[in-house]
């Protein structure tokens, strides 16, 4: 299957994130790790839920950019709910971990996880984010 490479940057990396991203991915076997895929999906308390993962490369269809020396892959299904997000890594006392902050969501869970766009019902299943979060 022929690989559609669009150079849109769909959403921003920061450096501390793309830092944190180049780590892991020499943790993880080469084989397996070639991009970064951030999608969407239904789910969560606020109707869509955020998905980070490694990803052996892009397929038919997905945007597909770099950024600090990561090479970001999303879907065409997610891509209008991630335009102008961005994806940071937070390490700090009270919160550590990847956040995500995007422009489109007007509501979200209280540990950030799922949110919820204008004009949009919560898609079926979405009870609880499923992170020990109870809002």
């Amino acid at each position: 299957m022929a690989t559609i490479e669009r150079q849109e940057t769909v959403l921003t990396v920061t450096p501390n994130a793309a830092s944190k991203i180049l780590q892991l991915m020499q943790e993880e076997p080469s084989e397996d790790v070639a991009v970064l895929r951030v999608a969407i999906q239904g789910g969560g308390c606020s109707g869509f839920q955020y998905g980070l993962g490694f990803d052996r490369g892009a397929v038919e269809g997905d945007h597909e950019f770099e950024q600090h020396g990561v090479r970001v892959v999303v879907d065409p299904f997610s891509a209008p709910y991630l335009q102008g997000a961005t994806v940071d890594f937070v390490d700090g006392l009270q919160e550590s971990g990847f956040k995500i902050d995007n422009p489109n969501a007007v509501a979200s869970c209280g540990c950030g996880h799922s949110f919820q766009v204008p004009d949009e019902e919560a898609p079926e299943g979405a009870q609880g984010c499923g992170s020990g979060c109870s809002h």
